[in-house]
């Protein structure tokens, strides 16, 4: 089964920046697209940045970081990045990593378990 392991979170000063990684067990480009999400304590998961693998890695960002986030792919390491910077409080979440694959007409979604980013004074 496909495994995605998060690492890079932690805890960050409000103006401060983390760099995520995603990385995958088997090469990235048995995804379609693959994205970070968070979740805050009484908040449900939202989609925070999404990259395609193919067709030249096009980005999409939630409004709330764009200009902030940088989402990018490095498809011989099998990972994906969420370069965080200028964060804020309101940033602080549980940030997970999605693939999601296709298989002719099938999809399927993969989860990490998930990096705590806290961002505080």
């Amino acid at each position: 089964q496909v495994q995605l392991v998060e690492s890079g979170g932690g805890l960050v000063q409000p103006g401060g920046s983390l760099r995520l990684s995603c990385a995958a067990s088997e090469s990235i480009f048995s995804f379609v697209v693959m994205a970070w999400h968070r979740q805050a304590p009484g908040n449900q998961r939202e989609l925070v940045a999404s990259i395609t693998i193919i067709n030249g890695g096009s980005t999409n960002y939630a409004d709330s970081v764009k200009g902030r986030f940088t989402i990018s792919r490095d498809n011989a390491k099998n990972t994906v990045y969420l370069q965080m910077d200028s964060l804020k409080p309101e940033d602080t979440a549980v940030y997970y990593c999605n693939a999601k694959r296709r298989v002719l007409a099938y999809y399927s979604d993969h989860w990490g378990q998930g990096t705590q980013v806290t961002v505080s004074s």
